[in-house]
């Protein structure tokens, strides 16, 4: 991997925290991701699963944890599988992770090759009183898709009828959605690097620049800093594209007297960063331009003040949007009387403030928690409001991530410039 090795006491940590909330006498078992094909004898590459990185740092396809705290044999507790290094693979692959390679990332001491699994399965199956199987389940998740945790579910369920089958996803939403000191310096890490293709793209920016040239320069200023690249397709969204909420095609050129919206984020050994800025294409923001993005970033502050200890998403969102309502007047966007004669159930404001305005940040861009969880320490959230004006051919949106602490918060994309004064600066 790129990125520099990560502590195992991590993984360890997360195993142990997993373990006691798990019923007496259960059997975990967790898969790695596929190597996803494309055409032909293509692949889109390999994308590790997020609760089997989360359990061992594994980073590695045809890899199977097995945990079994109860098992009267304490070696047989810790299962690590790993796909077994050929002399084929190596020429066409490279080698995989040897034996104790895996014990070091992973921090599991009994260190199996994949071909076993079975074996060992029927070995343990009989004394596990219920079995917790995962899956994603995420309520954004394609379900039509058939990962290989669907497929060992349905063989499992063929082999086995009579064993009673858990959820782990509840389990692991519970540990993942608090963020450990070591996750926290690794999402660090990526803010750090995201911050770092932003400067690169504002300095770059200037009028008939191609979308796609600046997202050219945001992949190469990742890469070079250790990342795999882009936490999610990024949009660099110049004019009226801006008011498309997932513009990804970024083929236009960027437009003297536009605005161009830029949401992006680099990853970072799994973790993401997610971030969204708003540049003036040609440096200077017009008056109008200024208007509604102060107005954005009003809504934005007092958003952030309500990323605490005890809030939650439902009342956060409720809240957001009285204020959003409030600066859309003031913009001449909504009228006061209509606002006061408005349905709860279908607000005016939004006509111009579509979509949310925090998601949970993570292993996932949309990591893993209820939006109805009350927020806790450890969290880390975003805090991302917008205004689309399409008839204006203007759409601002800023975005940061926040960590929520027992003290209030930390915003931990403060020292990426946001201020007009200093977005403008930046640029000249």
């Amino acid at each position: 991997m790129r990125y520099e090795k990560i502590d195992s006491q991590l993984f360890i940590s997360n195993r142990e925290r997993l373990k006691k909330l798990l019923k007496p006498n259960s059997l975990v078992i967790v898969h790695s991701n596929d190597v996803m094909p494309s055409n032909a004898d293509g692949t889109l590459g390999f994308h590790q699963n997020n609760d089997i990185f989360y359990l061992t740092g594994i980073d590695q396809e045809e890899s199977i944890l097995v945990l079994f705290p109860d098992f009267p044999d304490e070696k047989f507790r810790e299962i690590l599988f790993v796909r077994e290094t050929s002399e084929h693979i190596k020429i066409w692959e490279g080698e995989k992770l040897s034996k104790k390679q895996a014990t070091e990332v992973s921090g599991i001491q009994k260190i199996v090759w994949t071909n076993n699994f079975e074996t060992i399965l029927r070995k343990l199956i009989f004394e596990a009183e219920q079995v917790y199987l995962n899956l994603n389940e995420h309520d954004g998740a394609d379900w039509q898709f058939e990962s290989r945790e669907r497929r060992f579910i349905s063989t499992f369920k063929k082999q086995f009828p009579l064993h009673q089958v858990e959820r782990l996803a509840p389990l692991m939403f519970k540990l993942r959605v608090i963020k450990q000191p070591i996750e926290i310096a690794l999402i660090k890490k990526a803010i750090e690097i995201t911050g770092k293709g932003f400067v690169r793209m504002a300095r770059y920016l200037k009028p008939n620049i191609a979308e796609f040239e600046l997202e050219a320069e945001l992949s190469h200023e990742f890469l070079r800093n250790r990342s795999r690249g882009h936490a999610f397709s990024p949009i660099l969204a110049s004019g009226e594209s801006a008011c498309v909420l997932h513009y990804v095609t970024n083929n236009l050129n960027c437009k003297d007297g536009d605005v161009i919206l830029m949401d992006f984020g680099a990853e970072y050994g799994n973790y993401n960063a997610d971030i969204t800025r708003c540049l003036p294409v040609n440096g200077k923001f017009t008056q109008r331009q200024k208007q509604v993005y102060e107005a954005v970033l009003r809504v934005m502050k007092a958003a952030r003040s309500m990323l605490i200890v005890g809030n939650n998403m439902e009342k956060l969102r409720k809240d957001v949007g009285k204020i959003m309502e409030f600066e859309l007047i003031e913009l001449g966007l909504l009228n006061a009387d209509e606002v006061d004669k408005q349905s709860d159930d279908a607000p005016l404001y939004k006509k111009y403030f579509p979509h949310g305005i925090s998601h949970h940040l993570g292993l996932d861009v949309h990591d893993v928690g209820s939006r109805y969880e009350t927020f806790k320490a450890g969290m880390i959230l975003t805090c991302e409001p917008g205004i689309y004006i399409p008839e204006e051919k203007l759409g601002i949106r800023l975005e940061n991530d926040i960590l929520i602490t027992e003290n209030g918060n930390e915003d931990l994309m403060a020292n990426i410039p946001i201020e007009i004064l200093d977005v403008e600066r930046l640029m000249s």
